[in-house]
């Protein structure tokens, strides 16, 4: 991917660009929001205990997400992304998990009913929804049990909406009608609101 798939490519050209370019100060970042990271696990594992579950974390990016939540899972825990960059410094920074290259649109790495949980953190909000609703149906076919969302719930602070504007992420439109694209997917569906305005979104397998 060069630059000028950010400046004429279609939407994942241009966030593949982007997150390969930004890839090695990604892990500086995931410091700075670990601690928020480890936080809403630790409320989300006192509501349901993670131990007992597997987890497939998709758009891992280097590891954040999927280290705060596998604090909490003695299961399988692997991460997807489909940067290869990203894939790279994740593989450096958590070297005792599992990392694959893979596409949230098409998870043909992972079978049907093959994790517990499959999960993402801060990855559909930069989608349209036709995009958004693609992932949530390939999460679904792979999870046994649940489907979490860790992403944008209300206000978002300016410097977070900064980047969401250089990043031409659909973040405003998934703060309003997201909850609402969880339900045509899934028949039980709940939030668990985090700090900062974020929430996590939970898809229930029937």
């Amino acid at each position: 991917m060069t630059i000028f798939h950010y400046f004429f490519g279609n939407d994942k050209q241009r966030s593949k660009f982007i997150f390969n370019l930004i890839a090695p100060l990604y892990g500086k970042i995931d410091n700075a929001i670990s601690e928020d990271y480890i936080s809403i696990c630790k409320s989300l594992n006192s509501k349901l205990d993670l131990s007992k579950y597997s987890i497939l974390d998709i758009g891992t990016g280097t590891g954040a997400w999927i280290t705060a939540i596998a604090k909490h899972s003695s299961k399988k825990v692997v991460g997807t992304d489909f940067s290869q960059k990203m894939i790279d410094q994740a593989r450096i920074k958590h070297p005792e998990f599992e990392f694959v290259l893979s596409d949230g649109e098409n998870l043909n790495s992972f079978a049907d009913n093959s994790f517990d949980i499959v999960t993402a953190s801060f990855v559909l909000h930069g989608m349209k929804k036709k995009e958004r609703t693609a992932v949530l149906l390939e999460m679904k076919r792979v999870a046994i049990k649940y489907v979490f969302i860790h992403d944008f719930h209300k206000k978002t602070a300016l410097f977070v909406r900064v980047l969401e504007f250089f990043e031409r992420s659909d973040y405003i439109n998934f703060k309003k009608y997201f909850t609402s694209e969880l339900k045509e997917v899934f028949n039980n569906t709940y939030i668990i609101e985090a700090d900062n305005g974020n929430a996590i979104y939970i898809g229930q397998i029937n």
